[in-house]
């Protein structure tokens, strides 16, 4: 072989192939960090916080907002601004909590959630995303399908909570995902049930609830301004209605065998 040539002991299919894998290591180190930037540190059962350490999180970086402002992550921030509602059933790790105070609203279990911005979901153009379908001109309920307005809600106990008297409608993805209910009472008041949580009976015009008993609708959250529901109000309302479907009754909390 002459001086200088090193093409002839080189197989470049085995270059290419050494090249590739270190690529798809340095991809997968690269996007393990970034899946760091929320959700971290991680807290265990003790309350020991996982050091962010030098290596697997990385620097902060600032990503700026639709509609105005910025936000900075990861920021090793920690939901301490709540109390922790609930008490561990066993000592070992990963053992279960339940609620301490009132099992619909203590956030624990499939009742967690998140605290979001407590503002409007907002579209493209800034507007707020949910709104009543009685403040829209240009939505309404396709001839198919059955109009909710009206009906009666009933819950687990098929006892009834009150009645429909309005539709949220989310305008970028064009679907119902509210009931506005209005409760029965010496002091009715408005609650919004998710779409989710609600099963629509057109022969009998009722509206089933599985999620909760008819007397537990006057504890799901409301909203602080009329015609107007924020992210974390949003949250609150469906958490009140997850933990219904285990917390409604007592029977629900215990095994089925």
């Amino acid at each position: 072989m002459e001086t200088g040539a090193v093409t002839a002991n080189i197989d470049v299919a085995q270059v290419v192939l050494y090249a590739f894998w270190l690529f798809f290591a340095g991809l997968i180190f690269y996007l393990r960090r970034e899946d760091r930037r929320e959700g971290y540190p991680l807290e265990g059962d003790d309350g020991k916080v996982e050091s962010p350490g030098l290596v697997w999180i990385p620097d902060p970086k600032t990503f700026r907002l639709p509609h105005g402002g910025e936000s900075k992550a990861p920021n090793a921030l920690r939901d301490s601004s709540r109390e922790l509602k609930a008490r561990r059933l066993a000592v070992w790790p990963g053992a279960p909590s339940e609620p301490t105070g009132n099992r619909l609203l203590d956030g624990v279990g499939p009742g967690a959630y998140a605290l979001r911005a407590d503002e409007p979901d907002r579209d493209h153009h800034g507007a707020p995303k949910i709104v009543p379908l009685s403040s829209l001109e240009d939505f309404v309920i396709a001839g198919p399908d059955a109009d909710p307005h009206g009906m009666t809600v009933v819950g687990a106990d098929r006892k009834t909570a009150g009645r429909v008297v309005d539709l949220w409608v989310d305008r970028a993805e064009q679907l119902v995902r509210y009931l506005e209910v209005e409760l029965e009472g010496a002091d009715p008041r408005r609650i919004l049930l998710p779409m989710t949580f609600a099963v629509i009976e057109r022969r009998t015009r009722r509206v089933q609830v599985g999620a909760l008993l008819a007397a537990q609708f006057a504890e799901v959250p409301g909203t602080a301004t009329p015609g107007q529901v924020t992210m974390l109000e949003e949250e609150r309302i469906c958490a009140c209605f997850g933990a219904g479907l285990l917390y409604a009754t007592p029977a629900r909390a215990e095994p089925w065998i």
